[in-house]
């Protein structure tokens, strides 16, 4: 299994280096593990007469009647015409002609096998598979391998690679180790690991390829998870955390006196999830997930209350400037009865201001501190630092959060924040070492925001939706996704789309702020606050307005080529309005034409205000890719399980996970060998970055 692939007949060191840079295959076992990607079934026969019937390949047994050659060049090509007893059928090579036609035998019986396609009421199929009829050939699912052009470019075509796997299945017969015990494999109906690898090479039937892929899907996900449990536990039990055992009188003053509504019932159970945390003696580590407008941020800020009460400072770190200064003037607000000190550092921040800020934290004269990265620089320190809200986590790289682990001799207590849903699935995969704490519930009196698709002809009617919401007082967002026009993309930009709406809303009876990424903070911010005070009515912006942006009077977002946008990032512009008592509106404008796909986001955003429902048509529709920024986390190299249909073997491999660690704690048990093994390997090649989510 650990045999370098060039050791492999047929391989060889040009092959070798090519399957290494392109895949990653550096040994026999890591060929194995290069799963196809999907089944061909060649058990099934087609006649000629059925072609246009049938969806995808086709296979058919003939005879070829005659050849022909023609054109020059470029134009080259070779046509055969095909022939079984219903009819005929042209076969065409564009490529590598001169080695197909003397290999091309007439009035031989034949079967080939491609896509069939009609052009001008004909039917052809390009560069077909031909192969011999044989009394002995094998029938059933023929496997179909992930290719690249420099692999294709060395004969390491799809064909090869299931040839380069038999060869190696053949000399390691009886040899595949068995990751599981024999009662592991009875109880959750398992077929074993030298079966799965066997059958999902060369399986005859739908069914065998399907019991291979669950046992190698179940094997891959059982580690993820036993990986994450017990990083969970050696987390709770190496990492000492401040104990905060009273509620204090800051926590009181505030909740008795100065909140000005009563938290939901979601925000008291969190909140109480959050206290049991602080008191057990061990570091918190608690992601909290809640939808756009559930209340998050009181939640954080009454957490810090609780830091603060037990004589400790606290933090909350924001991914921009623009959200960090409206955290700053949403605590700052919430003090202003209180005789607590709040401070704010971004990269804005004037030295002067700093070597002040720098001291004031040292000797504990600020309670919290806001800020953005430059919090997590190493002349920032704490006298006493308890615990660090983290805003938006998954635009901060997981070496950067590390960084506050240094402001303390004891880590601070962390709680994550994100408005941004997490799909069940990935929320137990890549955040499974983390306790999880959701708000589902949206504070009395939110209205639901009415959604609405709109072509580009519709344009002039967003134009009067436009007029009517301004005519009442309110105010409008209007999104887009460029800032300079490309070449590349047709899509309505954000300089166009502000001359445009200057033209059809002039001065003085209408104001348009303009904010983007490549200004300056100051003019960012000078734009953006006077949208805030109401001075002007109209909001032209990239996605910098994405995350946290709090203008109650804003009733209405426009995002322009809407098509552009996930779904997830469609829900977090949406939630910049429906902030006030007033109805609100999100239009969706996109071209005329628009793929399925986009359709389909659409229609999801119309139908539903539901983050978490959101989330999952997000996963369903894109995968988990880059949701969350996840590619940071080091989890997705996955080889056969794909965590946006795999839900239930998730489930199951955490249930299965959690019993074995309740049966043998330490992992020593004999039946349990290659477990440990397994699981010390992976434990050792990745870098503990969980315990800062």
């Amino acid at each position: 299994m650990i045999t370098p692939i060039e050791f492999l007949k047929g391989v060889g060191p040009q092959k070798a280096e090519v399957l290494k840079k392109e895949v990653s295959v550096f040994t026999f076992g890591d060929f194995l593990e290069y799963y196809p990607f999907r089944y061909v079934d060649r058990s099934v026969f087609h006649k000629v007469k059925d072609i246009y019937e049938v969806k995808g390949n086709v296979q058919i047994k003939g005879r070829i009647i005659s050849i022909l050659e023609s054109g020059k060049g470029r134009n080259k090509r070779l046509t055969a015409k095909f022939q079984d007893d219903t009819g005929i059928v042209e076969l065409i090579w564009f490529k590598g002609i001169r080695w197909i036609k003397s290999s091309l035998d007439v009035n031989k019986e034949i079967q080939i096998f491609g896509r069939p396609s009609n052009y001008k009421g004909r039917w052809n199929i390009a560069h077909p598979e031909i192969s011999k009829i044989s009394s002995n050939q094998e029938i059933g699912y023929q496997p179909v391998y992930p290719s690249t052009e420099k692999l294709n470019d060395v004969g390491l075509n799809s064909k090869a690679i299931q040839k380069l796997i038999k060869s190696i299945l053949n000399q390691l017969n009886g040899q595949i180790e068995e990751t599981f015990s024999d009662e592991m494999l009875i109880e959750n109906k398992l077929i074993s690991k030298e079966k799965a690898i066997r059958l999902i090479h060369s399986p005859k039937t739908e069914i065998e390829a399907k019991r291979a892929k669950f046992r190698l899907k179940f094997e891959e996900l059982f580690f993820l998870q036993m990986e994450l449990l017990v990083r969970k536990k050696i987390t709770l039990q190496k990492s000492k955390g401040y104990v905060m055992t009273e509620v204090g009188d800051e926590f009181n003053i505030f909740y008795e006196n100065h909140l000005k509504f009563d938290l939901t019932n979601a925000q008291k159970r969190v909140l109480k999830e959050i206290r049991k945390d602080l008191n057990t003696g061990h570091h918190m580590n608690r992601l909290l997930q809640g939808d756009v407008g559930s209340g998050k941020t009181l939640v954080a800020f009454l957490s810090m209350l609780l830091a603060i009460g037990n004589n400790y400072q606290a933090a909350i770190i924001a991914p921009t400037e623009i959200l960090a200064n409206q955290h700053y003037v949403y605590i700052s607000d919430l003090l202003k009865s209180m005789n607590l000190r709040v401070g704010i550092l971004t990269g804005s921040t004037k030295k002067k201001d700093r070597l002040i800020l720098h001291e004031s934290l040292i000797n504990g004269e600020i309670n919290i501190l806001v800020g953005t990265h430059a919090l997590l620089e190493d002349p920032v320190k704490f006298q006493n630092l308890g615990l660090v809200v983290i805003d938006e986590q998954h635009r901060f790289g997981v070496a950067q959060r590390a960084r506050m682990w240094t402001k303390n001799n004891l880590a601070p207590h962390i709680l994550i924040m994100t408005a941004t849903p997490i799909p069940r699935t990935l929320a137990m995969t890549f955040y499974g070492d983390l306790n999880v704490s959701v708000i589902d519930e949206l504070p009395p009196g939110r209205k639901p925001i009415k959604t609405i698709h709109k072509y580009e002809s519709n344009r002039l009617s967003v134009f009067g939706l436009i007029r009517n919401e301004i005519e009442k007082g309110r105010q409008v967002y209007i999104v887009y996704p460029l800032i300079k026009e490309s070449s590349k993309l047709d899509f309505n930009n954000l300089i166009d789309g502000y001359d445009s709406l200057t033209r059809t809303f002039p001065m003085p009876k209408y104001h348009v702020s303009i904010v983007h990424g490549q200004m300056k903070s100051e003019e960012k911010d000078f734009e953006m606050n006077r949208f805030i005070k109401g001075e002007t009515q109209i909001m032209v912006a990239t996605t910098v307005i994405e995350v946290g942006v709090n203008v109650p009077n804003a009733s209405l977002m426009i995002i322009e080529s809407a098509e552009r946008f996930g779904l997830s990032q469609l829900h977090q512009l949406r939630g910049r309005v429906g902030r006030g008592a007033e109805k609100s509106y999100c239009v969706l404008m996109t071209g005329d034409e628009i793929s399925n796909e986009s359709e389909k986001r659409m229609k999801t955003m119309v139908r539903t205000n539901d983050g978490f429902e959101i989330a999952e048509a997000d996963l369903k529709l894109r995968g988990p890719g880059d949701l969350l920024g996840t590619q940071q986390s080091g989890l997705l190299d996955l080889k056969i399980a794909d965590l946006s249909k795999d839900y239930q073997v998730v489930d199951m491999a955490r249930t299965v996970a959690k019993k074995l660690l309740i049966k043998d704690p330490s992992i020593e048990l004999e039946e349990h060998n290659m477990i440990r093994y397994r699981l010390k390997e992976i434990l050792d090649s990745r870098p503990d970055w969980g315990r800062i989510g």
